[in-house]
C-alpha cells in the first residue's frame, strides 16, 4: 500500500480523497493554488503545498509544479480525481516515468477513451451498440453533410476530443450543417486545441444513463449497475439517482455484461464509466467512456455499499478485487443533487463569501462539500458548493428525504440553485420518473414550472 498520495485537485474531491486515505492509513498531501490557501482540503491533510497562483493552467494544471510537490513531500502516488488532469494520458505517463503511481486506469486506456473517435472505434470492436454515424474523423462539411443524407436527419456533430457538451451541434437541416459544422470546430479548437469532429443520429428524447465499471489488474472486472444522469443543463448534470426507473432487471442485465464484456476485451483496471444513450424504445447506444472516478459516484456507493474511492486506492496498489459481481446488488435508491454557486433561474454563476452555511443532516443524508461558514467560492474554478445526497429503502421516499433536505440547506452571501432542484423534484415527469435530457428546458418552458420554480426562490433562507 502506498505510504503517501498527494492529491492533484481541489474541493470536495480532495477531501473525500483524504477521507479515504486516512482510514487506509495513508499520508496525504493537499496541494493549492494562492486563491485556495484557505480550502479546507489544505486544512485537512498532513502536508501542503502551493503550487501557483489562481489560474489553472498556473496552478491544478501545472505538471512540474506538481511533480516537485510529490518529489519534495515523498508521495508514491497521485490521485488525480475529477477533471484538471484527471483524463489526461501525458500526465499518468510522466507520473510513471518519475516511478509515482497514477491512480487510475493505464495511459494507453485514458488515450483510447479520451479521442471519442477512437473510443467509438474500440467500443464497436469490443461489441458494444453505436448510433449510426461517421466511421472516423470527418474531413469535411461536405462529408457531414453526404453522411447525414444517409443517415438522416436530426444528427449532432460531436468534437472528437470532445466533452461536457463543448463542440456539439445539434442539426435538423441540410442547409444549417455548414454553418454548425464550422461552429462547433471552432468550439472545439478553443476548448481542447482539436477541431475534429465526427457526427452521429441525433435521438430526440434521450435518457443518459452510465454504467460504473470497476476492474484489477489481474482481469477481473465488475459492474457496479447503473445511473441515471438525464437532467442535465448544456450537458451538465445537475440530478443523478441510482438506480434508474428506465432500466429493468433484465436490461440492467445486459448493460452490466456488455460493458464488463467491453473492458475485459481491452484489459481495463481501476474505475471506469460507460456512458449510454437510451433512445425512446429503451435501446440504449455508447456514447463515451469516462476513465476517472465521477462526480456522482456517491448514489452508486450508497446503493451498493461499496467505496469506490477506497476501491480505488487498492486497485491502483495492484491488489485483487476485494468482491466478485455475485456479491453486489441494489439496495434501494439514492439521489444526488449538485448544489451550485449560481443563479437558480438563470445559471449564472455566482462566486463570493458565504456569509451563513448549514448543511441538512438526519437519517439517509449525505453532504460532500469543501464549504464553510465565511469561505469564499473563488471565481476560477467550477461552481460546485456541494453534493447533497440522499438514500432510502425506495424512491418515493428518497424524493421526500431529498425534499426535506433541500429545504433545510442554508447558504447565504451567495445565490445557490436550490431552489431549482426543490422546484424540479416537484415536477411530475421527475416524480414518475418518465424524464430525458431535456427535462430542464421543459420545466423552464412551462408555466407550472416557473411558478414552482419562483415559490422555490421565495421560500429558500
Amino acid at each position: 500500500m502506498f505510504k503517501k498520495v498527494l492529491i492533484a485537485n481541489r474541493g470536495e474531491i480532495a477531501l473525500r480523497v483524504i477521507r479515504a486515505c486516512r482510514e487506509l492509513g495513508i499520508a496525504t498531501v493537499a496541494v493549492h493554488s494562492t486563491a485556495d490557501a484557505n480550502a479546507l482540503h489544505v486544512r485537512f491533510a498532513d502536508e501542503a503545498v502551493c503550487i501557483g497562483p489562481p489560474p489553472s493552467k498556473e496552478s491544478y494544471l501545472n505538471v512540474p509544479a506538481l511533480l516537485s510537490a510529490a518529489e519534495i513531500t515523498r508521495a508514491d502516488a497521485i490521485h488525480p480525481g475529477y477533471g484538471f488532469l484527471s483524463e489526461n494520458a501525458e500526465f499518468a505517463e510522466v507520473c510513471a516515468k518519475c516511478q509515482i503511481t497514477f491512480i487510475g486506469p493505464k495511459a494507453e486506456h485514458i488515450r483510447l477513451m479520451g479521442n471519442k473517435v477512437r473510443a467509438r472505434d474500440a467500443a464497436k470492436a469490443a461489441g458494444l451498440p453505436l448510433l449510426p454515424g461517421s466511421p472516423g474523423v470527418l474531413k469535411s462539411a461536405e462529408e457531414a453533410e453526404a453522411l447525414a443524407k444517409d443517415i438522416g436527419f436530426p444528427v449532432i456533430l460531436k468534437a472528437a476530443a470532445g466533452g461536457g457538451g463543448r463542440g456539439m451541434k445539434i442539426v435538423r437541416e441540410p442547409r444549417a450543417l455548414a454553418q454548425a459544422f464550422a461552429t462547433a470546430s471552432a468550439e472545439a479548437v478553443n476548448a481542447f486545441s482539436n477541431g475534429d469532429m465526427y457526427l452521429e443520429r441525433y435521438v430526440e428524447k434521450p435518457r443518459h444513463i452510465e454504467i460504473q465499471i470497476v476492474g484489477d489488474v489481474h482481469g477481473s472486472v465488475v459492474h457496479l449497475f447503473e445511473r441515471e444522469c438525464s437532467v442535465q443543463r448544456r450537458h451538465q448534470k445537475l440530478i443523478e439517482e441510482s438506480p434508474s426507473m428506465a432500466v429493468s432487471p433484465e436490461l440492467r442485465e445486459e448493460m452490466g455484461r456488455v460493458s464488463v464484456e467491453a473492458m475485459k476485451a481491452i484489459g481495463y483496471s481501476n474505475l471506469g464509466t460507460i456512458e449510454y444513450l437510451m433512445d425512446e424504445k429503451g435501446r440504449f447506444y455508447f456514447m463515451e467512456m469516462n476513465t476517472r472516478v465521477q462526480v456522482e459516484h456517491p448514489v452508486t456507493e450508497q446503493v451498493t455499499g461499496v467505496d469506490l474511492v477506497r476501491t480505488q486506492l487498492l486497485l491502483a496498489a495492484g491488489e485483487k478485487l476485494p468482491f466478485t459481481q455475485a456479491d453486489l446488488s441494489i439496495k434501494g435508491a439514492s439521489i444526488e443533487c449538485r448544489v451550485n454557486a449560481e443563479d437558480p433561474v438563470t445559471f449564472a454563476p455566482w462566486p463570493g463569501k458565504i456569509t451563513a452555511y448549514s448543511p441538512p443532516g438526519g437519517y439517509g443524508v449525505r453532504v460532500d462539500s469543501a464549504a464553510y461558514e465565511n469561505y469564499t467560492i473563488p471565481a476560477h474554478y467550477d461552481s460546485l458548493v456541494a453534493k447533497l445526497i440522499v438514500t432510502a429503502d425506495n424512491r418515493d421516499l428518497a424524493i421526500r428525504r431529498m425534499q426535506r433536505a433541500l429545504a433545510e440547506y442554508v447558504v447565504q452571501g451567495i445565490r445557490t440553485n436550490i431552489p431549482f432542484h426543490r422546484a424540479a423534484l416537484q415536477e411530475e415527469s421527475f416524480i414518475r420518473g418518465e424524464y430525458d435530457t431535456r427535462f430542464v428546458e421543459r420545466m423552464h418552458a412551462s408555466e407550472t414550472g416557473t411558478q414552482r420554480l419562483r415559490k422555490a426562490v421565495e421560500e429558500t433562507p
